[in-house]
C-alpha cells in the first residue's frame, strides 16, 4: 500500500479518491462502446478513458493532442533527460522495459520522484502475475525537471505551473482526467535505453491519471498511463493499462443498458457465448470454468462486458479490467504471462546465431528466474534433434563437451519453456517457449 503524504503546491492540495482512469486499447474485434458521442476524430486527438468516481459508469473521450496554449511550460531546463535504474535485470533487448517520467518536480524535488518512481514500481511488483515475473523487467526513471512545483488544475481549474510535460487535471473539462504533451513524453522517452511501456507520474496528491490509446511512437510503446505520485490508490491506473497493452485484455466493465448484437468478439476475456455454450465449444476460457479465481468467486460467463450490459460475458465478477484495486482473474493473468513473455522471452544470448560456430567455441545463454514458489523456466539442449540430458539447466555449453573432435556439420538448439500451470491455452503457450539454434562445424 502507498504511503500517504502531502505535496505543499502554492495553497495545500486537497486529496480526493474519487475518481480513477485507465487506457483501454481496444484488442482486435473488441465491442465499441455504445452510444459513444462523435467527436473530431483527427489526427490531432488522443482517446482516453477515465472514471469519474468510484461508482460512476467510465467513459472515453477524445482530448487534444495539443496542451491549452495557457497551460503550455516555456521550455526545459538544466538537468533534464538524466535516467536512473530503478530495476535493472539485465539487457533491454530480452527484458520487458518501463519508462517511467515525471512531471511537476523541480531540479531540487528530483529526489522525491526517484522515490515516487520507486514506489510506482513497488506496487506494480505487488499485483500477481508481476509478482512472480517481476525479474522480467527493467524500469527506468527519466528526469524531467520542471520551473514550478505540482501541475496545473491542482488545487483548482485556474491553477497554472510551467512544468516539462505539461501535465494539468482538468482535461477537457473534467477534473481528475491528467492529460500530458505525448510529444514532450516521447522525446523525454526517448533517453531509455528502450520503452516498451511509459508511465507519467505527476507531482500531486490529488487522485486522478489518465490511459492514452494507440499513441503512435516511434520508440514502438503503445499507450502512456498518467497518474498522481502523492495519491494512495492512482497507481492502480498503470496497472489497469498494462491489461490493456501487455494482456490485449478488454474492459469488463459495462456503461447505461445497452445490448450487444455483433459476432463474436476478438478478446482473450470477452465472449457472445454463456458458459454452458463455452464449455460445449471448448472456445474461450472454457478451460477455466469452474475454477477458484483470485479476484474472488470462481470462472464462469458473467454478463456484461466491453461496456454493454446486455450480450457480452467476461470470465468472472469483478476482475481489475473492470474495478481498479482488484486482482487480475485467471483469463486475466493467464493473458499478462503471455504478454510478459512476448517482451520478454524464455531464453536469450550474445552468441550470435548467424555466423557458425567451432568446437573451440563456448555457448552462453541466459534464462530469468521467477520468484516466489513458481516452477522454475526448464532448458534443455539438443545436438542434432536429440536432446543431451546430461546439460539440462547448464547456462553455459562448450561445443567440445558435446561435439568431439569427429568433425562434421551438426546443429545446436537450447530450448527454454515456462512451465506455469497459471496458461492453459495452447495458442498463448506458445509465446512460453523460446528457441535458439547454433550451426557446429567441428
Amino acid at each position: 500500500m502507498r504511503r500517504r503524504r502531502t505535496i505543499r503546491i502554492g495553497a495545500a492540495a486537497g486529496v480526493t479518491a474519487v475518481a480513477a482512469l485507465a487506457l483501454a486499447l481496444a484488442a482486435p474485434g473488441q465491442a465499441a462502446p455504445p452510444d459513444e458521442p462523435e467527436r473530431d476524430k483527427a489526427q490531432g486527438t488522443h482517446r482516453v478513458e477515465y472514471f469519474d468516481g468510484p461508482n460512476a459508469h467510465p467513459r472515453h473521450v477524445e482530448v487534444s493532442a495539443e496542451t491549452p496554449e495557457r497551460l503550455r511550460g516555456s521550455g526545459s531546463v538544466a538537468g533534464d533527460g538524466d535516467v536512473t535504474p530503478v530495476v535493472e535485470n539485465g539487457p533491454t533487448a530480452d527484458k520487458l522495459d518501463i519508462a517511467v517520467i515525471g512531471d511537476g518536480y523541480t531540479e531540487a524535488e528530483l529526489p522525491q520522484f526517484h522515490t515516487d518512481a520507486k514506489e510506482s514500481w513497488t506496487e506494480l511488483a505487488g499485483v500477481e502475475p508481476y509478482t512472480t515475473y517481476q525479474n522480467l523487467f527493467n524500469v527506468w526513471a527519466i528526469d524531467a525537471v520542471s520551473q514550478d512545483s505540482g501541475v496545473s488544475g491542482d488545487p483548482d481549474q485556474g491553477t497554472v505551473k510551467n512544468t516539462a510535460l505539461d501535465s494539468h487535471f482538468w482535461c477537457d473539462n473534467l477534473e481528475r482526467l491528467l492529460c500530458v504533451d505525448t510529444a514532450k513524453v516521447e522525446s523525454y522517452a526517448r533517453n531509455a535505453p528502450e520503452a516498451d511501456l511509459v508511465i507519467v507520474i505527476a507531482n500531486s496528491a490529488k487522485y486522478g491519471g489518465a490511459g492514452y490509446n494507440g499513441v503512435q511512437s516511434e520508440l514502438g510503446y503503445d499507450g502512456i498511463a498518467t497518474h498522481s505520485g502523492g495519491n494512495d490508490q492512482a497507481g492502480q491506473i498503470a496497472i489497469h493499462e498494462t491489461g490493456h497493452s501487455l494482456g490485449k485484455l478488454a474492459d469488463e466493465y459495462a456503461y447505461e443498458d445497452s445490448e450487444y448484437t455483433g459476432p463474436e468478439t476478438g478478446d482473450l476475456n470477452t465472449t457472445v457465448h454463456t458458459a454452458d455454450e463455452l464449455e460445449q465449444n471448448g472456445t474461450k476460457w472454457a478451460r477455466w470454468l469452474g475454477e477458484a479465481t483470485p479476484d474472488g468467486g470462481v470462472i464462469g460467463a458473467y454478463e456484461g462486458a466491453a461496456y454493454h450490459t446486455r450480450g457480452l460475458f467476461r470470465p468472472s465478477e469483478d476482475s481489475i479490467m473492470r474495478t481498479l484495486g482488484r486482482e487480475f482473474n485467471l483469463v486475466g493473468r493467464e493473458a499478462m504471462i503471455a504478454g510478459f513473455h512476448r517482451h520478454a522471452p524464455a531464453l536469450a544470448s550474445d552468441t550470435r546465431t548467424a555466423r557458425a560456430l567451432g568446437s573451440e567455441d563456448t555457448v552462453t545463454v541466459r534464462v530469468p528466474e521467477l520468484t516466489g514458489d513458481a516452477r522454475q523456466i526448464t532448458l534443455r539442449w539438443y545436438l542434432d534433434g536429440k536432446e543431451v540430458e546430461r546439460l539440462r539447466g547448464d547456462r553455459t555449453v562448450r561445443l567440445a563437451d558435446v561435439v568431439g573432435s569427429g568433425g562434421g556439420s551438426h546443429r545446436l538448439t537450447a530450448k527454454a519453456t515456462d512451465p506455469t500451470a497459471a496458461v492453459r491455452d495452447p495458442a498463448l503457450r506458445a509465446d512460453l517457449t523460446k528457441s535458439l539454434t547454433w550451426r557446429v562445424e567441428g
